[in-house]
């Protein structure tokens, strides 16, 4: 289990969640955001092309106002939407996700995935719909997520475990085809991407979609 993160200096940790080339832009939207309430929780370490970043579970940060997002530039606009991708209110999430999702950015893609892992079916969605390219051989996107997922197969790993508890705990009930669920889609279509990537089937911990045989399923 992963312990709460309370680092000294939270900007500095919050900067760690991007790649160091994109340090100065962090601190940049850092100054404009307010402070948090809590300290930022739950770290998860991913690579991106060979980086290792550490994103936050969650922050506690109430979010700037809008003329204060629209004075950041283009890129620092994206990082403060990524930040709040991972804020506590689960509305607020998925406005910021909603910006984000269609960026053929590889730094993006880890805030994505983890979000994927969550229990609001609404933010399950807004990924599915955001990320058409998944289900396209080749695409951008298809080879940006398959390499994430390729370098990052425990995360990912526990990305879909946690789609699996959601899925039946809340809402099994509504979809009893784990392969019709959002979260089922995403990770099936994830893992299309990752096998596409390396060239070989990729391992599954999800449920094997449900088969129609002639009025049996297997």
């Amino acid at each position: 289990m992963e312990k709460s993160w309370e680092p000294p200096n939270s900007t500095d940790a919050l900067v760690r969640a991007f790649p160091s080339r994109l340090a100065g832009d962090v601190r940049s939207v850092l100054a404009v955001v307010p402070e948090g309430r809590l300290s930022s929780a739950d770290p998860f370490q991913v690579e991106v092309w060979g980086e290792t970043v550490t994103i936050p579970s969650r922050i506690y940060h109430d979010e700037p106002n809008a003329d204060v997002v629209r004075s950041l530039s283009g890129i620092q606009q994206v990082i403060l939407h990524c930040l709040y991708s991972r804020h506590c209110d689960g509305r607020v999430r998925q406005r910021h996700l909603e910006q984000i999702v269609r960026l053929d950015e590889a730094w993006v893609v880890p805030f994505v995935v983890q979000l994927a892992g969550e229990y609001v079916v609404e933010i399950l969605e807004s990924i599915y719909r955001g990320l058409p390219g998944l289900g396209v051989p080749d695409s951008v996107q298809r080879g940006l997520y398959g390499e994430f997922i390729a370098r990052n197969p425990v995360f990912f790993a526990r990305v879909e475990r946690r789609v699996v508890s959601y899925w039946s705990c809340y809402y099994r009930w509504k979809y009893p085809d784990f392969g019709t669920y959002p979260g089922g889609l995403l990770a099936e279509a994830f893992r299309a991407a990752a096998s596409e990537r390396v060239g070989a089937p990729w391992p599954r911990h999800t449920p094997a979609p449900l088969m129609n045989t002639g009025g049996q399923t297997t």
